[in-house]
């Protein structure tokens, strides 16, 4: 990609997706700026393992765009690792707010009994952009996922890349990419936010 482009910038739904880059060398684990991005995202960590979606919509920016390309398998230099146009997740706030209501009726069954989860976060990662009042921020998220008492729990290894904007109400998120570890996801449904 270039510097300019996005996974985001490929996708419909994030056409009008936030364009920020990251510019220079990671941030010192001592800046402040790294400092509020970690703690902004073991909070939203919490929430997501608490399952509190509503609250957690209210950390994301109107315009959010939220994705998750399907990674492939290819051959070395072939110049690409996810599928053109293919996505397991590719939504903006009103999809992710649709998800959030579907939870709350009798129709998610994927959810019921409710998952047991744990976000593990680590290798946070803080970048500059050229707008003080963005930030680029990479992260490893390990999940462990277990439904009911027999099945076999599920884990999913990714990266993240997220653009976190400062508002005069705090840290908004204004867009995620996540790239998993896996072109085959081994779980049952994805019911979850990474």
């Amino acid at each position: 990609m270039s510097s300019t482009d996005t996974y985001s910038s490929r996708s419909p739904l994030g056409a009008h997706a936030p364009r920020q880059q990251r510019t220079g060398s990671t941030l010192p684990f001592s800046d402040e700026r790294h400092l509020l991005a970690y703690q902004w995202l073991v909070d939203e960590t919490y929430l997501l393992d608490a399952q509190d979606y509503q609250a957690w919509l209210g950390l994301l920016s109107d315009d959010i765009h939220y994705l998750m390309p399907v990674r492939v398998t290819t051959a070395l230099g072939a110049g690409f690792d996810v599928a053109p146009g293919m996505a397991h997740f590719d939504e903006d706030k009103y999809s992710l707010s649709r998800r959030v209501a579907r939870f709350a009726t009798e129709h998610a069954w994927t959810e019921d009994p409710p998952s047991r989860m744990r976000h593990h976060l680590s290798n946070v990662r803080t970048f500059a952009t050229e707008d003080p009042d963005h930030l680029v921020v990479d992260s490893a998220v390990l999940l462990f996922r277990n439904r009911g008492d027999v099945r076999e729990s599920a884990l999913i290894s990714a990266g993240r890349e997220d653009l976190l904007r400062r508002t005069a109400d705090g840290w908004r998120l204004a867009r995620r990419t996540i790239l998993v570890d896996e072109s085959v996801l081994r779980m049952q449904n994805l019911a979850i936010f990474l």
